[in-house]
């Protein structure tokens, strides 16, 4: 049988079996919980709390700010300290409301619904969006403006992101094994929102039991499929899935569903189900902590605010000092100095090494072999696009398509010159898109 997949792409070290076979585990949280204002693309969202003001778990703390934001809810029961700006994992200062948890949990009373089926499709972008569900795998987009598009009559195809190629990480995994009604029935939801469209789990072929579970799971669902993807980075890119799916293309001036697809990704999937279904908002996720200096990788459900510090100890802590730690996988997340910075929706991982291998490497001149191009899943060539960046050519770095690259390191990985390229290329699309804004 032949698994659906993309043109180009690499095979980096899986990692995955180090927290694999780990059921997912509860964290409680033990000291103050940090809430950013900002954990999700769009405007911040804005306080609706005081300092020493209590709050409850499940509380609103901070409303939307606009149409393209997302609300922000307590994860804890406690009092407000502060709303004052604090280190978030990227290393910005960012707006943040402090929470001290007063370790009763108590909590509001949740609206659930007993007949999801008999939800207006406004009831049910309006319940997304009270709930704070945004994008889970690391975008951040806010869930209900991704499911109101423009002309929802012509989506045909609702996608689960269920592949989970970055390599180490497991979270998507384990949920799919232990939660896979959650899943079924958050995507029945979503359908209920676009008539004429099938719903697909794409998923990636070294996750066998997975696809068998789900495959039995809707095999009596005329609008429910599972689709075997080929084990390979960046399968579970947006493009890449796409068109591993349903053959169809789209660029960097197209939203998914110009070509009538919305994708989402498992805990986002989740997400709506707890939000619709049982009248909750996030407050919790489950984060894969894992890496050879980790004691015990695991995957741990966590509630949001929580101290990557605290998920390290939930691990076990460290066996050995880890040279490099990263939030998130390690072809596209972003190294991190400390662990003193709170979790957020989006903290899908944490790794941590004890080898900083790309800080010992040497880059050499390039050596012309054309791997960074056979590789390239938007078929870009990656090698001019750096050099074009290194020199600060901007007008042909876009005549050479460089604002379609996906970021997603596989020139990097791929490069025995060891160049960092994805960086290069990463640095020159920031630099235009943000003159664009200016303009």
């Amino acid at each position: 049988m032949g698994f659906k997949t993309f043109k180009g792409g690499v095979h980096p070290y899986e990692g995955k079996e180090l927290a694999k076979d780990q059921p997912i585990v509860e964290v409680l949280p033990k000291g103050n919980l940090v809430y950013p204002l900002s954990q999700h693309i769009g405007a911040p969202a804005s306080p609706v709390v005081a300092v020493g003001d209590r709050v409850l778990k499940g509380q609103k703390i901070a409303e939307a700010g606009g149409f393209v934001s997302a609300p922000i809810h307590s994860s804890v029961s406690g009092t407000v300290k502060a709303i004052e700006p604090r280190r978030v994992a990227v290393g910005d200062m960012v707006t943040s409301i402090v929470i001290e948890s007063d370790g009763a949990f108590e909590e509001v009373s949740y609206a659930s619904c007993e007949d999801t089926a008999s939800l207006t499709k406004e009831e049910i972008i309006g319940k997304v969006k009270e709930a704070g569900v945004v994008g889970m795998g690391g975008a951040g987009f806010p869930t209900h403006v991704k499911l109101s598009p423009k002309e929802p009559e012509n989506i045909e195809y609702v996608i689960a992101n269920c592949a989970e190629c970055e390599p180490y990480l497991t979270a998507d995994y384990r949920r799919m094994l232990e939660n896979p009604e959650e899943l079924i029935a958050g995507m029945k939801i979503i359908l209920q929102l676009f008539g004429k469209a099938k719903g697909v789990f794409g998923i990636e072929n070294n996750k066998p039991d997975c696809i068998e579970k789900l495959q039995e799971m809707v095999k009596d669902d005329p609008r429910l499929m599972v689709c075997p993807l080929e084990t390979k980075y960046p399968q579970g890119g947006e493009r890449q899935l796409i068109y591993a799916v349903t053959g169809r293309s789209i660029n960097s001036k197209m939203l998914p569903a110009d070509v009538g697809c919305i994708v989402d990704n498992v805990e986002t999937i989740i997400a709506v189900y707890n939000a619709v279904k049982l009248g909750k908002p996030v407050m919790q996720r489950v984060s894969t902590i894992t890496g050879d200096a980790v004691e015990k990788p695991g995957n741990f459900l966590y509630s949001v605010g929580t101290s990557y510090a605290e998920l390290v100890e939930a691990a076990g802590g460290f066996k050995s000092q880890p040279q490099k730690i990263i939030s998130g996988g390690p072809m596209m997340g972003f190294s991190m100095f400390g662990l003193d910075v709170p979790t957020t929706k989006t903290a899908s991982s944490l790794l941590c090494l004890t080898e900083d291998e790309v800080a010992a490497m040497e880059p050499t001149a390039c050596i012309n072999c054309g791997r960074c191009v056979e590789i390239c899943p938007e078929q870009l060539v990656p090698s001019k696009l750096a050099k074009f960046s290194d020199h600060g050519i901007s007008e042909t770095f876009e005549k050479w398509y460089g604002l379609e690259c996906i970021e997603c390191g596989s020139c990097s990985y791929i490069c025995p010159a060891k160049r960092q390229l994805a960086q290069s290329i990463k640095t020159m699309k920031k630099q235009i898109l943000a003159a664009k804004r200016k303009k």
